[in-house]
């Protein structure tokens, strides 16, 4: 459900969760969205006065987002337009072809069909190559964070993978992790940064300071690595 405060002339509208925690969390998303997440139990007044007391810092990270905007225009999926994989830029080639498939190489994601003005299709086929890559990479990347998960003591989970408009990972109370389809469009040490960070929630679930302690031990590099994701979201999400 969706709730407002007053800071100052701005108005800050923010999606309201309440779910299984202790205690309030607030996410300010790259598409200066806002996120609140509150214990089931919270008094809304008590919840209101919580987001207005970090008003300030909201507005803070809406602006640092918006640097990133315009947001990529709809996509079209005509030959010559660019799309990443992997953080490079590469260009769709569509190709008439009785086979139905899609290729990469030299720089070209070649998507072979009958009817090559079909864009609905060749989106379609596009989404599914990625998918289908996103598995394979993302399930590498994990197989190769045994070091990680020794050093928390944890078993290593299974992946799940599905579209996310605005977070590149996610963890549930009960262990299972997500991963952004989209994510697949990044850097492989961006991805390996992601997977560690949902890691790090199975040992502490919150992003407290322990959480964070956790994240410095396992992935040294993890801030640069998230700046390049946030200077990547309006490239990618």
């Amino acid at each position: 459900m969706k709730h407002s405060i007053q800071y100052g002339k701005k108005e800050i509208i923010f999606k309201l969760e309440h779910v299984d925690r202790k205690t309030l969390q607030i996410n300010v998303c790259p598409d200066l969205s806002v996120e609140v997440k509150a214990p089931k139990e919270a008094e809304f007044s008590k919840i209101m006065a919580k987001v207005k007391k970090r008003a300030k810092w909201i507005t803070k990270q809406q602006m640092y987002f918006t640097q990133f905007l315009p947001l990529q225009p709809p996509r079209r999926f005509l030959s010559g337009e660019t799309h990443r994989y992997l953080g490079r830029q590469c260009r769709l080639k569509i190709i008439k072809s009785f086979e139905r498939k899609v290729k990469m190489s030299g720089g070209f994601i070649n998507i072979y069909l009958q009817n090559p003005n079909n864009s609905k299709e060749v989106k379609k086929m596009v989404t599914e190559w990625y998918r289908n890559h996103a598995e394979g990479i993302y399930q590498d990347i994990l197989n190769n964070c045994q070091n990680v998960l020794q050093s928390l003591k944890v078993d290593q989970p299974d992946l799940k993978i599905r579209f996310m408009k605005t977070r590149w990972g996610s963890c549930s109370k009960n262990g299972k992790i997500t991963l952004n389809s989209e994510l697949i469009k990044a850097p492989k040490n961006c991805i390996r940064y992601v997977i560690i960070h949902e890691l790090c929630h199975l040992k502490e679930f919150q992003h407290s300071k322990k959480f964070y302690k956790l994240l410095d031990q396992c992935c040294p590099e993890w801030k640069q690595n998230k700046e390049k994701l946030s200077q990547m979201a309006d490239l990618i999400l």
